[in-house]
């Protein structure tokens, strides 16, 4: 039997293949098309929504640059705007969309919060995906779609006294019975009204140095109370008697290094010291005070001579600039009255401060501040006297000579280029003197993302 198909039968089986087979087709063309429209749109928005970061950290920057030139009391410059919530406000547009708002609340330590916006890659679109996208034209008045992302800071003040002896380069504590301790003035617990006692004293009397050289620390036979550190891949060099560590090693007269209280990743900046004044200031002169002939009387005010020397007595809140000659010698000194102070900014190139030394007759390191301008090279501290104070002097070698039985040899800090010691010293530092003594401005210490639309909490 013969079984007949007839042509118009094959022809529509063909044309119902070939239907199925676009259709097949098509669907999957456009699941195709929508899936890589959706990855490109998805690619766009998280290449928008990472570029705000850099926004926001543009703000950050702006704030810490104006708090560090202007601190926190002088925030109304450069374009910075007070407002009623309390806060400084500065806007930015760097075109093309991009911006960034920034606040400052200006306490102690001081916040900021900044907040980024770049434009969004492409606006709302259908579920086909970017074929019926809409992207705002940059002639539009209309507002483009944008991304905001914001950044809350919390800060730090940025010092260079972290420790009893900073130095860039080496330090080597070469005198005898040489030993640092701390405590804090501004805690009765590590203090007593404010005064080193050795029966409240600390181990933060730490040594460090930037430098990376061999034996980039010579601790010698000295006691160190607290750590040492020197920078990436500098070494250390210890005598037989020499000892650092924690309050109960020294104590316990154990000797050598303390497991955990040595290392090698030291990288302090340490920033040079900038001229105080310009104008605005006077020259002092002698006077006879309490039967004594001083050769300078300062009170309070900015001062400025060319040589410093003699008796100099400080009754009020006195800055003193010297820019030639610094020299005492014999029975010179500098005597600083109760609750007065003295910042002695200093370019000559070597000061010597011997004699008497320098008289602090509140025992406050915050009482007498030395500062050494880039061209002060040579700072000599020699003689039997005590000191009490601070010194900042990142360009100079910084000698002490001499020293006696006082357990107050020397209280305070320093920060210098080197550090020789000749002579006996006990080294207390006061761990109040970060927080008050020159700040090189301020660090992040947190960083956290907040809602870039409700309310902040500061």
């Amino acid at each position: 039997m013969k079984i007949k198909i007839r042509q118009n039968q094959l022809q529509g089986s063909a044309l119902i293949v070939t239907l199925l087979t676009a259709l097949i087709i098509g669907v999957a063309l456009a699941s195709f098309l929508t899936l890589v429209s959706n990855q490109n749109r998805s690619n766009m928005h998280g290449m928008a929504w990472n570029a705000c970061i850099p926004m926001s950290e543009a703000g950050i920057e702006e704030a810490l640059t104006q708090i560090r030139y202007n601190g926190i009391t002088n925030l109304a410059a450069n374009g910075w705007a007070w407002a009623a919530d309390g806060l400084y406000h500065k806007s930015r547009v760097l075109g093309d969309g991009t911006s960034y708002e920034v606040t400052i609340k200006p306490v102690e330590p001081p916040i900021i919060v900044s907040r980024g916006t770049v434009p969004a890659p492409l606006g709302p679109a259908s579920q086909v995906g970017m074929i019926l996208a809409q992207v705002v034209s940059p002639n539009s008045t209309a507002t483009p779609p944008s991304v905001k992302r914001r950044i809350k800071v919390n800060t730090s003040r940025s010092t260079a006294f972290v420790g009893a002896m900073v130095a860039k380069g080496e330090i080597d504590l070469a005198g005898n019975n040489v030993s640092t301790d701390s405590f804090d003035s501004s805690n009765p617990l590590y203090s007593t009204n404010g005064k080193y006692d050795s029966a409240k004293s600390r181990d933060k009397g730490d040594v460090v140095t930037n430098s990376k050289l061999v034996n980039s620390l010579n601790v010698g036979n000295a006691n160190i109370k607290g750590h040492i550190a020197t920078g990436p891949q500098g070494s250390v060099d210890i005598g037989p008697i020499g000892a650092v560590g924690s309050k109960a090693w020294i104590e316990g007269k154990n000797k050598g290094i303390q497991s955990g209280w040595s290392s090698d990743d030291m990288n302090l900046d340490i920033p040079d010291v900038q001229v105080p004044f310009t104008s605005g200031y006077s020259t002092p002169g002698g006077d006879t005070v309490g039967g004594t002939n001083y050769n300078y009387v300062l009170g309070t005010g900015n001062y400025k001579l060319s040589t410093l020397g003699g008796k100099v007595l400080v009754s009020g809140i006195a800055s003193l600039w010297v820019t030639d000659s610094v020299a005492f010698t014999g029975q010179d000194y500098i005597y600083i009255g109760p609750s007065a102070s003295l910042m002695l900014y200093v370019s000559a190139a070597v000061a010597k401060i011997g004699g008497n030394g320098v008289i602090n007759s509140d025992a406050n390191a915050l009482s007498f501040q030395y500062f050494g301008l880039p061209s002060n090279t040579d700072v000599q501290f020699n003689g039997n006297a005590s000191y009490t104070g601070v010194v900042y002097a990142p360009q100079a070698q910084f000698s002490l000579g001499g020293g006696g039985n006082n357990t107050y040899d020397f209280l305070g800090a320093s920060v210098s280029k080197t550090v020789k010691m000749n002579g006996h010293f006990n080294f207390h530092y006061d761990e109040a003197i970060p927080k008050k003594a020159f700040s090189t401005g301020y660090v992040v210490i947190a960083w956290n993302e907040v809602d870039a639309y409700g309310e902040v909490r500061y």
